[in-house]
């Protein structure tokens, strides 16, 4: 069976490393992005460059994007020489970000209405795991639309989900996100207050991990508030990001968070002190100072 021609737009770490594996697989791309030493990277490999959303969409059977925000993802979208002024019919838009659910249910909606498909596909893992095709991907949308582009999924993936209807992905993203980044922040304070009250945080570490506590994102803590080893691999930015996209899903559901609510606020105060490129273990740094 041919091949579907791939248009990728978001060449970042996790992306570029996504279109080399592709690459690596067979499969033809356009791609696009602002950095166009990543570009050229890709263009040497054999891929197309393209200079507008729009063309990408026309010459692409499956788009795809890596992108950092919900209003990125809709200017490209939306803008006079975007995805949808250009997609062809039977195509299908493949979000691999973190996105608001609200946006990407709109996004398919008018997409629909061009006769091409969305699934909404946010990852798990790291960019290392993107190069090897060993993420996890948290799919959802029509069932058509996801059996066309499963077969592509599955080489970017090892584990493949589709968890319902259009939004479920970036939905199960962003509860999964609150849980990994409150779990951070409460148990970075935790290492801090330790050490106001002068108990080691070795010692706290090795009372904590020797019960139900123990977790990977403990020892992610642990690493930065004890041996000064930054290692989780996910920016404050990024954090400070998803609990707001996080706070707008709740609100959009009629509901509330309080505790999403701290946890952004604990975030966004480090974002201000300039702290937002910092991997997120690194708010220990913020609680350690923080003053009443």
């Amino acid at each position: 069976m041919t091949k579907p021609i791939i248009g990728f737009i978001g060449l970042g770490l996790m992306g570029g490393n996504m279109v080399e594996n592709l690459q690596n697989k067979g499969f033809q791309l356009n791609v696009m992005d602002l950095n166009k030493d990543a570009v050229a990277a890709c263009v040497a490999r054999g891929a197309t460059a393209v200079d507008s959303a729009k063309a990408l969409a026309a010459a692409s059977d499956i788009v795809m994007l890596c992108l950092t925000t919900s209003n990125v993802v809709e200017a490209l979208v939306y803008g006079d020489n975007g995805i949808l002024a250009g997609i062809k019919e039977g195509a299908i838009l493949v979000d691999f970000g973190t996105s608001i659910p609200a946006s990407t249910r709109k996004i398919g909606a008018d997409l629909a209405a061009k006769g091409a498909g969305m699934v909404d596909a946010p990852l798990g893992r790291t960019p290392a795991h993107a190069k090897e095709g060993l993420l996890n991907i948290m799919a959802a949308g029509n069932v058509e639309h996801f059996e066309k582009v499963k077969p592509v999924l599955e080489q970017q993936g090892e584990n493949v989900f589709h968890l319902g209807a259009l939004g479920a992905g970036h939905t199960t993203k962003l509860i999964n996100n609150f849980m990994g980044m409150t779990t951070v922040t409460a148990m970075s304070q935790a290492f801090a207050v330790a050490d106001r009250a002068g108990v080691d945080r070795q010692q706290l570490f090795d009372i904590m991990s020797a019960g139900p506590s123990n977790s990977p994102f403990m020892k992610f803590c642990k690493n930065y508030a004890v041996d000064n080893v930054s290692d989780l691999g996910f920016s404050i930015a990024n954090a400070n990001k998803d609990l707001g996209y996080f706070l707008a899903m709740v609100e959009d559901l009629g509901t509330r968070s309080l505790i999403a609510e701290g946890t952004s606020a604990n975030l966004q105060a480090g974002v201000d002190l300039e702290m937002g490129k910092g991997n997120v273990p690194e708010i220990f740094d913020y609680f350690l100072k923080l003053n009443v």
